[in-house]
């Protein structure tokens, strides 16, 4: 195959780390703001993973970021390959984050909430995130 197509292909995949931050039997949940592209969609917390990062080292620099926590970023939970029908693409690693120091501040989301496993498929989740959902509601993982 052809050495540029398999490089911009490589290009065209975003590397995330996601966080399933625990509460007794509910998880957090974020929602994107209206001006961000699949506006007022909700996932989970993290975000890219930047060059020389860990996935573990990318999530707790995110939830500092995004929700002013320091996580302990606790066991991997599940990988996940999407492709978008834009041609883009995400490989998810979700971890578990059972504890974290100082409050949850929201920085940049249009909404947070602690969700109960079986209330998630009632969100309008992210495409990459619906297995995931359909597996946490069902009590596959966790």
């Amino acid at each position: 195959m052809d050495t540029n197509v398999e490089q911009d292909k490589v290009k065209s995949v975003r590397y995330v780390a996601a966080a399933l931050i625990l509460r007794e039997d509910t998880v957090l949940i974020c929602q994107r703001r209206p001006d961000q592209p699949m506006a007022l969609k909700w996932e989970f917390p993290g975000g890219k993973i930047e060059p020389g990062e860990t996935p573990e080292q990318a999530l707790a620099r995110e939830l500092n970021e995004e929700l002013g926590i320091h996580a302990q970023i606790g066991p991997f939970v599940v990988h996940i390959l999407h492709t978008y029908r834009n041609g883009g693409a995400v490989d998810l690693q979700f971890f578990a984050v059972h504890s974290f120091e100082d409050e949850l501040v929201n920085h940049i989301f249009n909404d947070m909430r602690w969700v109960h496993f079986k209330d998630l498929p009632g969100y309008d989740f992210l495409a990459a995130d619906r297995g995931l959902i359909r597996d946490l509601a069902g009590g596959k993982l966790l």
